[in-house]
């Protein structure tokens, strides 16, 4: 770009924001938290207004959705995180509905025109390059559209390969400010999840190529995978989970086409051994989300599974993902780049998981989903669906066929209920259709 790189204070890198601004935040645990603070001071003391700002979801605190910004800043994400789910579902903040695979062609299209890209970067090398550090995903396109690009140095950055390297100059201003990036702590498994990852580890073949988010059940499925061989990873998330795979030699990337031998992801999130982990290793490659929720580079590695959750699915497998009714509550994501990724990579299995109930013991197999509830994942993609009772491929399955399939993982305390709708649905029919 031949940017400047000129050196600033944070407080003077506030400054240059404007009323009407765009501002696009670094994402996850990457999020540029004593920028955000200057932001906010600049917020009170009435000097800017309108200003939008959007992200991914970040990790921390999240203090320009607070109603007393109301006017002053406009949050549309692109993911609703846990920190500003109630600000959003209470309308001070918004959500602009895109698969992750599109969130960097808003910015590269100039449907969303960034004015000003705020990132934390790591150290410069000898040759003037810094590293993204653990969160590629769409900011590396903000940066590079954005009509000024600020870059923050911290210490603390671990120094990401892949997409994640760029010359120091491809910043307009850079400002230093060091501190520990935000961990994320996985808390202890519980049984349900470890029942869901026993079905799913037994879908999983060896030489597999996997996607997998946060959570319980991905960490239960990661735990379940200790006797496979030559696993591969290609996802949006690297966590924690995967590291004792790497070392044990289970996760290899032997088997994959692409990148081979690479761990590639578009962000990180975990605690600072994760951090440890990928600072200056060539084996993780941190890249664009053009690049790793591509449905054309993600199917090009064989028996890729792609390993997602729910909020709730009906009988017929429609999949709700980002709200519950009407109350938003997190985004599309990558779950449709990765289960048609996976369904047309050869041996792929799309994989849908969640427990059968709420913790209130709630169903979360339905007979429709509730009004209002977003469809993520259409029943015509829909493949595999796990619950803690076992697993069922819907594939190729009529309407009545996936009811009888689905009702059998329900939780037993609703699946009378649920076969009642079916039949009140389907007619007497339904009754002569042979269980999976």
């Amino acid at each position: 770009m031949g940017r400047a790189g000129q050196r600033v204070s944070m407080a003077e890198a506030a400054d240059v924001i404007q009323s009407g601004d765009r501002i696009h935040l670094h994402s996850v645990a990457m999020a540029p938290h004593r920028f955000i603070d200057a932001m906010c001071e600049r917020g009170r003391a009435g000097e800017i207004r309108n200003v939008t700002i959007q992200h991914i979801h970040t990790e921390g605190p999240a203090p320009y959705v607070a109603p007393e910004f109301e006017g002053i800043f406009q949050l549309e994400s692109l993911f609703v995180g846990a920190n500003v789910r109630r600000q959003t579902q209470a309308g001070y903040a918004d959500y602009i509905p895109v698969s992750l695979s599109e969130t960097q062609a808003l910015i590269r299209k100039r449907v969303l025109h960034v004015n000003l890209a705020v990132v934390q970067v790591s150290k410069p090398d000898r040759h003037g390059y810094v590293s993204l550090g653990v969160s590629v995903d769409c900011s590396r396109a903000a940066v590079e559209e954005a009509d000024m690009a600020i870059a923050i140095i911290n210490s603390h950055v671990p120094r990401a390969f892949g997409d994640a390297l760029m010359p120091l100059d491809s910043f307009d201003l850079v400002c230093e400010y060091h501190t520990p990036l935000p961990e994320n702590h996985d808390p202890p498994l519980i049984a349900v999840d470890v029942a869901i990852g026993k079905h799913i580890s037994e879908l999983v073949p060896d030489g597999a190529c996997l996607q997998m988010g946060i959570g319980g059940i991905p960490n239960a499925v990661l735990s379940q995978l200790e006797n496979h061989k030559d696993l591969g990873v290609h996802t949006e998330t690297f966590t924690d989970s995967l590291i004792p795979l790497v070392k044990s030699g289970v996760v290899n990337g032997v088997n994959k086409k692409l990148d081979k031998g690479r761990i590639v992801c578009c962000f990180a999130m975990g605690t600072q051994a994760l951090y440890d982990f990928i600072d200056d290793n060539p084996g993780v490659a941190v890249m664009d989300v053009a690049y790793t929720n591509s449905v054309d580079v993600i199917k090009q590695n064989p028996k890729v599974c792609a390993i997602d959750s729910a909020l709730s699915v009906d009988i017929t497998g429609q999949v709700c993902a980002d709200s519950i009714g009407t109350v938003h509550y997190s985004g599309i994501g990558g779950q449709l780049d990765f289960i048609c990724g996976a369904a047309a990579s050869a041996g792929g299995v799309p994989i849908v998981a969640m427990p059968s109930v709420t913790r209130k013991g709630i169903s979360k197999i339905t007979p429709t989903l509730l009004e209002g509830s977003g469809v993520v994942t259409t029943r015509g993609n829909m493949r595999w669906l796990v619950t803690e009772y076992g697993a069922v491929n819907l594939f190729g399955k009529s309407l009545q066929q996936r009811a009888k399939a689905i009702v059998s993982i329900a939780h037993p305390d609703h699946r009378a209920e649920l076969d009642r709708a079916a039949f009140e649905r389907f007619g007497s029919h339904y009754h002569f259709v042979s269980k999976p």
